[in-house]
């Protein structure tokens, strides 16, 4: 972004600048992982489980909260971006984090113009090539505006709000079983591990771990003496994005435990239809387009924010190539029409392999590389915490593998 927040004297940067960023640092994480393939996974795993969802929802949260700790932790105390960090630890690694993320945002972001295709077109009846192209453009408005930062920030807390509202509604009157939810939170009659590696790959996989992070660094809540802060707003950006998936899985657990059967090809618009009718249909469109445009948002201002610190000039046009990378997604999609099964795939490989790379790259300067904390000395727990979390990014990511591997097959 164009506009920086500079530090008061004393460490403290002005309060009202840094609060809209800070906000808007937390919602860009959170609307990040809340896209086209987080509404459809809720949805057709709540219509797998049921109730018994709820227990994968909370596991999935208590993780995501331990990597996110640790992942704005280190780089907010830090003050530097991910792929510097990972230069000064290993040289290359940086590079390397750079060119996957980039590459699975492009492949990605392609998926989320068309999730804004699919929204307007339930909310107003639009073709998906033109609700694409509509989309993109205002996506393209918002960094070609003169305060970029303030746009995007104010623009996904906006809508941030206005998808859990509008799921608040559609949970209310789908009358789920509650109480029969909250039992199984803690005693699932059902646990599938393989739908909460998905869950978690899906909220911190990929770009989505730094989204949050790496605008954070502009918000001036950098150093070892503003943890508290930088703590704060890395587990209130995970409980945005839990909440939301709560109320989205009781949503669709309203509607499947009245016996209404979702449609096998588009589950999450027929869920809300069986809850609300037409006006459930609309509502879909309308959080569909909100979760897909703030994706578009979070995915190319994130890629972007992976190569500003290698060159100057990249940092001086950042916003041009933020519109250029939203410009190649929306012409790759109105291409190809569909994102080719290959290429996700292969990107969702790439994505698997991020994690536990990059996080493995942030534990290591916790534990062993005080000089890049500014010799601040890194909570034992949290370090435990990071480090069991990232023994199970592990085993996401050779998962992930077999995809690269379906691919040869």
């Amino acid at each position: 972004m164009t506009e920086h927040v500079t530090l008061d004297k004393g460490g403290t940067p002005p309060s009202a600048p840094r609060r809209g960023a800070l906000l808007g640092a937390m919602f860009l994480m959170a609307t990040s992982a809340i896209g086209p393939g987080f509404i459809t996974q809720t949805t057709v795993f709540t219509a797998q489980l049921g109730a018994a969802m709820a227990f994968a929802i909370l596991v999935s949260v208590l993780v995501d909260i331990a990597i996110q700790l640790n992942v704005w932790r280190v780089i907010g105390v830090a003050g530097r971006r991910a792929q510097d960090l990972g230069n000064s630890v290993l040289p290359g690694a940086g590079y390397a984090l750079a060119a996957l993320d980039v590459f699975g945002g492009i492949i990605f972001n392609i998926g989320n113009i068309a999730g804004t295709a699919l929204g307007l077109n339930a909310l107003l009846g639009l073709d998906v090539k033109i609700g694409g192209t509509i989309s993109a453009l205002i996506a393209i408005g918002i960094f070609l505006s003169k305060r970029a930062g303030v746009a995007m920030d104010r623009i996904v807390v906006a809508l941030g709000f206005l998808m859990i509202v509008m799921t608040l509604y559609v949970a209310i009157v789908s009358s789920p079983p509650i109480g029969d939810a909250l039992v199984q939170t803690v005693a699932p009659e059902e646990v599938r591990f393989l739908v909460i590696t998905t869950l978690i790959g899906g909220t911190v996989g990929g770009y989505i771990t730094y989204a949050g992070a790496h605008r954070m660094i502009e918000s001036g809540l950098t150093g070892p003496e503003n943890v508290k802060g930088i703590t704060r707003s890395s587990i209130t950006g995970i409980l945005v994005t839990a909440l939301m998936r709560a109320l989205l899985f009781l949503a669709v657990l309203g509607v499947v435990a009245g016996g209404a059967k979702l449609a096998a090809e588009n589950p999450a618009p027929s869920a809300f239809e069986h809850a609300a009718g037409e006006a459930g249909l609309r509502i879909f469109g309308l959080i569909m387009w909100s979760a897909a445009i703030t994706s578009v948002i979070g995915a190319s201002y994130t890629s972007v924010s992976f190569l500003v610190s290698f060159h100057s000039w990249i940092e001086r046009n950042r916003n041009w190539l933020v519109v250029a990378f939203i410009a190649l997604s929306t012409v790759l999609y109105l291409s190809l029409g569909t994102t080719p099964v290959d290429l996700l795939i292969l990107a969702g490989a790439l994505n698997g392999l991020i994690l536990p790379f990059g996080l493995g790259l942030l534990m290591w300067i916790a534990a062993r590389r005080r000089d890049l904390l500014g010799g601040y000395r890194y909570p034992a727990w949290l370090l435990v915490l990071g480090a069991a979390a990232w023994v199970l990014t592990l085993y996401l990511g050779w998962n992930s593998l077999t995809g690269i591997a379906d691919l040869w097959n």
